[in-house]
């Protein structure tokens, strides 16, 4: 990400910008026997296609018609106590493990919807050892859930998005990955695209400089396809989309491509509007892991994830003569604030645009099961789940088109004294330094104790 300003009197590049990019959201919900089906699944997804090469462009209204229109004939509504909401919707992994293992034995491997949303849990707030029932249980608040109107799964009464399998398994195997070097996402120019790019400004020199179409179509000529990196993670999973559609959507918020969906959150341009603003260094935006220490009971088989989850980074940046970017270790007043905005607004924003819902509760499962991994929480529980956790797991993730190559989109704004073009974005799943901050609370074990399933029959409570 960078910034890129123009002096409406010296019209030398002092920067060049890294424009934002239109991104996959994927809200894949079908089972594995069925992912390949409907070419529609990847060409209109979320609001962007994604073809064989993964080229990522806009949709077609036909194609995210008939997403909508299958998803909601495909998700079946919940029925008798999954409706209701509950504080504690508790999942048991040793069940969930069975479950899964009888659907491949019985149905072809057609899981059950229950099954893919995790019984419409919608954040993890404990995680519960029970050596007796050689079990570890999950539990938060959650509910029955519905198709919204953007194809993503959500709570019927919070509209906040519901947990899902695929995005859990892909947690679970991917755990070491984590702690080599944690799950990222990050978009860029490549050094060419710089290089391009600075050459078209210094072509302007000497010349007005206006934002018209005409040179807004010559910003992204020059910039040429923009490349998408994934560390820690299947690029064809749908995990992988999430993490890039909430990279996408943050940058679209930044630049003012879309107008925020609730008050009290500008774009960080109608927050320079006014300002003077220095065209030495670029802000760079990401969201990373917001947690407190986790509180374990003294027998440490009850924990807790404590915090609001996600937080927005920023840190200046400058692109070099080569165009590589460099940072420089300090951050901007106003990009500052408006990360800090973003992160104070976040469970907000989490409600009524739901890829940032989808985004915290990867993080969830992430720190869970690096949790599960440093503690040996199934060793202690005495279980072995081999379908959930590991690689070669005959229950297999879900595949989609991956996002390679994606088409720039710039914002100019004419201020008192230059045009600015603005671009931002990237996740850093920090998982295995959550876990590794713990506070002993006794409190967790008396949350766990009343937590103890009922109906031993069932794999949810």
């Amino acid at each position: 990400m960078s910034r890129r300003v123009f002096k409406s009197s010296d019209f030398r590049v002092r920067q060049i910008c890294r424009a934002a990019i239109a991104i996959a959201y994927v809200t894949s919900l079908c089972s594995p026997a069925l992912a390949g089906r409907g070419n529609f699944r990847n060409s209109a997804v979320g609001g962007v296609s994604i073809d064989v090469d993964g080229v990522v462009g806009p949709p077609s209204v036909s194609g995210r018609r008939l997403l909508l229109e299958h998803l909601r004939k495909e998700v079946k509504a919940p029925a008798g106590a999954l409706v209701a909401p509950v504080e504690l919707r508790m999942v048991s992994l040793r069940a969930l493990e069975a479950a899964c293992q009888d659907a491949l034995k019985n149905d072809s491997g057609q899981l059950a919807d229950e099954v893919k949303f995790l019984a419409g849990i919608q954040r993890i707030q404990y995680v519960f050892v029970y050596p007796e029932e050689n079990d570890v249980v999950l539990a938060g608040p959650g509910e029955g859930w519905r198709v919204a109107d953007d194809a993503t799964v959500v709570g019927i009464t919070t509209g906040r998005p519901v947990l899902q399998l695929d995005d859990f398994l892909v947690a679970m195997r991917t755990v070491h990955e984590a702690r080599r070097g944690g799950i990222s996402v990050s978009i860029d120019p490549t050094a060419e695209g710089h290089r391009n790019l600075q050459a078209l400004f210094d072509s302007q020199r000497g010349r007005p400089l206006r934002p018209t179409p005409q040179f807004e179509a010559a910003v992204k000529q020059a910039f040429g396809p923009q490349i998408v990196k994934l560390t820690g993670v299947p690029e064809t999973s749908r995990f992988a989309r999430v993490l890039v559609a909430a990279d996408y959507r943050m940058k679209r918020l930044a630049m003012n491509l879309e107008k925020s969906p609730i008050r009290g959150f500008s774009s960080y341009l109608e927050m320079i509007k006014s300002s003077r603003v220095s065209g030495d260094v670029n802000p760079r935006w990401w969201m990373a892991c917001n947690y407190e220490p986790m509180a374990a009971s003294e027998d440490k088989l009850a924990w807790e994830l404590r915090g609001p989850g996600v937080k927005v980074m920023t840190e200046d940046e400058f692109v070099t003569e080569d165009g590589s970017v460099a940072a420089t270790g300090r951050t901007s007043v106003h990009a500052k604030r408006w990360a800090d905005n973003m992160t104070d607004k976040y469970d907000e924003l989490s409600t009524v645009d739901p890829v940032f819902g989808e985004l915290r509760n990867l993080m969830d499962m992430c720190v869970v099961a690096a949790l599960i991994e440093k503690e040996r929480l199934f060793a202690v529980a005495g279980v072995s789940l081999p379908l959930l956790s590991s690689e070669s797991s005959d229950l297999a993730l879900k595949k989609w088109n991956a996002a390679k190559k994606i088409s720039p989109e710039v914002s100019f704004l004419r201020t008192r004294n230059s045009v600015i073009v603005t671009a931002s974005g990237g996740v850093q799943i920090e998982s295995w330094q959550v876990a590794s901050r713990t506070d002993v609370d006794s409190n967790v074990s008396v949350v766990r104790k009343r937590a103890i399933p009922v109906n031993k029959s069932l794999w949810w409570q």
